[in-house]
């Protein structure tokens, strides 16, 4: 039984007259108890929190390079393809892509035009850049024979993806043309999510069944994903765009160091994830947009006992400024995680954005599935800068329930959401623990839930959740207070290029500040700092907006960062960014200045702890 309204009050108002605790949250047919965590009681992993998670990430980048290529071009067309959408063009990218490889690495380049292919397999050191259009044969011959993948996590032997590398250095797909998979066009969407197929892989992942001898590809059901890369160093996907999947789009398996990049997907067909990362570490994600008919970023890491047995986590990923519009999830981690899943970073994403809205609205933005059979381990997911509107479920749902069958569920823990703004959802979070398995360790900070149907969160078995600065249709639901902070209200600070009001309500003070619509207005506090070393600066903000309005924010006229300023929703719904500063001990600048046209959001206060 799922928390009543009665037991989230309770966790709210756990601790009365001061600041509160992580709490435990029981629920079970019949009763419900909250526990008060107290130092020794869950603290350990509390205290891995403290220093912020995100300070792995600067590392983490560092390791992620894309490769590179020498200046030699082999153009298709040399090699007898003609973009014609007619012509057959296998052997064409296949000579190519050999060529190339041989004189030691480069470029095959797919010129304007629409090139009619089957299965292309990439080799060490070969960039394939899309200028025109590929688009994919229908028939299943063209992606026979089989050849080793993964499906659903696990492996077997299949058609071949419709791109595909395994063991390969040095590979990308560039341009700003379009990879078809044309699967609408054939039957590939009869085959559904695999029928009697799928069920005779599962059973021979469940019996250990030699991967040799797991054999499907023609006559069976089992679709093919679009890009299959496995076991591959140094991976580049950008710039084009991937639509009509047979299946999943872009799906690196095993593969270290992979950037994906100003990427667009569009899927038509069920099982239209985006890109799946598949027990890869070191991948980062950005500037990609997702209109799928399913998971957008699903991160895996193999099904049951097969995944277990590979025992391959997925780790280090890194997502930013990404937009989601997909038929599920946003930012999902399974439900096909029996490897494990640890260190997954996603900041500064939109969900249902108003200007790329998609075939389906996203119905989480956060959506971590895992069920009884699966073990391994979810093991730190940290959001920040979250919009999103219109969502169909829970904003941030986790639940250890998707599917209720085995006896080896998952450890789940440590997850941090930190500036989520949601205008829009049935629900705020949905956190769905068992009575012998809870999820632990949740930390939700400076975020904003409005117009959202269920007004209570659902709260179910989770050990020390902590809200902080957490409010839903305007109700503040914190269990735990901010550290303390000065404050400096914006009415008082120094202003060029802006006006101070009051015709907003829920602002702090006397007023905020209405910034002039043009490049270079500012704000600027003085702050003084009684030793030098980095603080917590908090900078509370409106923005009625769709437009962002990006801010610089310097100290002591040194720029430290810029931050994107998206939709709050409306003009009174204030939310609050949070950053690390350096400040000198004395009298200290800091000056938010707009960086577009657009100018400053309105500016309540910000925060100096």
């Amino acid at each position: 039984m799922r928390s009543s309204r009665r037991d989230f009050l309770r966790i709210t108002g756990a601790v009365a007259g001061g600041a509160l605790l992580p709490v435990s949250v029981n629920s079970a047919a019949g009763a419900s108890a909250i526990s008060v965590a107290r130092p020794g009681s869950g603290t350990a992993a509390r205290a891995a929190l403290l220093a912020s998670p995100w300070d792995q990430v600067p590392a983490i980048l560092a390791r992620i390079v894309p490769p590179a290529f020498p200046n030699r071009t082999f153009d298709i067309t040399g090699y007898g393809a003609a973009g014609d959408n007619s012509t057959d063009c296998t052997s064409a990218f296949r000579d190519a892509i050999v060529a190339c490889n041989a004189a030691g690495g480069g470029t095959v380049l797919v010129p304007s035009g629409t090139f009619r292919t089957g299965k292309i397999h990439m080799l060490s050191n070969v960039r394939l850049q899309v200028n025109g259009t590929i688009r994919f044969r229908t028939d299943h011959g063209s992606y026979m024979p089989t050849v080793f993948t993964r499906w659903e996590g696990i492996e077997c032997y299949n058609f071949s993806p419709f791109i595909y590398a395994n063991g390969k250095t040095n590979i990308a797909i560039s341009g700003t043309g379009t990879i078809n998979g044309n699967a609408t066009s054939g039957d590939w969407s009869s085959m559904g999510s695999g029928g009697a197929s799928r069920d005779r892989l599962r059973q021979y992942g469940a019996d250990d069944t030699p991967v040799s001898q797991r054999q499907f590809g023609e006559g069976q059901t089992l679709r093919p994903n679009m890009i299959g890369f496995y076991n591959c160093t140094n991976v580049l996907v950008e710039g084009v765009t991937l639509t009509n999947p047979a299946m999943w789009s872009l799906h690196p398996v095993y593969c270290t160091n992979v950037t994906v990049r100003n990427v667009t997907f569009r899927t038509t067909n069920s099982q239209g994830d985006g890109v799946d990362p598949d027990s890869c570490t070191d991948v980062h994600i950005h500037d990609c947009a997702f209109d799928t008919n399913d998971d957008c970023i699903p991160v895996k890491s193999g099904r049951d006992r097969d995944g277990r047995r590979v025992n391959k986590p997925s780790q280090n990923i890194v997502v930013r400024n990404c937009k989601f519009s997909g038929r599920w999830g946003g930012i999902t981690i399974g439900s096909e995680m029996s490897g494990g899943v640890r260190n997954v970073f996603a900041e500064d994403c939109q969900v249902n954005p108003a200007d790329f809205p998609g075939r389906y609205p996203c119905k989480y933005a956060l959506y971590v599935k895992t069920s009884f059979n699966r073990g391994g381990f979810v093991d730190g997911v940290h959001l920040r800068r979250f919009t999103g509107r219109n969502l169909d479920r829970a904003a941030l749902y986790i639940t250890l329930n998707y599917e209720t069958s085995g006896s080896l569920p998952p450890v789940v823990q440590n997850f941090t959401a930190d500036q989520i703004t949601i205008d829009g959802a049935d629900q705020a979070f949905d956190l769905d623990g068992r009575s012998s398995d809870h999820i632990k360790n949740v930390t939700i900070t400076n975020s904003t839930f409005t117009r959202v149907a269920t007004a209570t969160p659902i709260v179910n078995y989770v050990d020390d959740l902590v809200l902080t600065s957490v409010s839903v249709n305007g109700k503040d639901i914190s269990n735990s207070q901010p550290p303390p902070a000065d404050r400096y209200e914006a009415e008082n600070a120094t202003i060029s290029q802006g006006v101070v009001e009051s015709n907003h309500a829920g602002f702090s003070g006397t007023g905020f500040v209405n910034a002039d619509n043009v490049a270079g207005s500012h704000v600027e506090f003085t702050v003084p700092a009684a030793a030098a070393g980095g603080r917590t600066l908090r900078i509370r903000y409106a923005n009625g907006t769709t437009t962002n309005r990006p801010m610089a924010v310097a100290v002591n006229g040194a720029t430290v960062a810029t931050r994107d300023y998206t939709g709050t929703g409306a003009w009174t719904t204030w939310v609050t960014d949070t950053l690390t500063v350096p400040l000198t001990a004395g009298s200290n600048t800091i000056r938010l200045t707009a960086t577009t046209a657009g100018g400053c959001p309105n500016l309540d206060y910000i925060e100096v702890a």
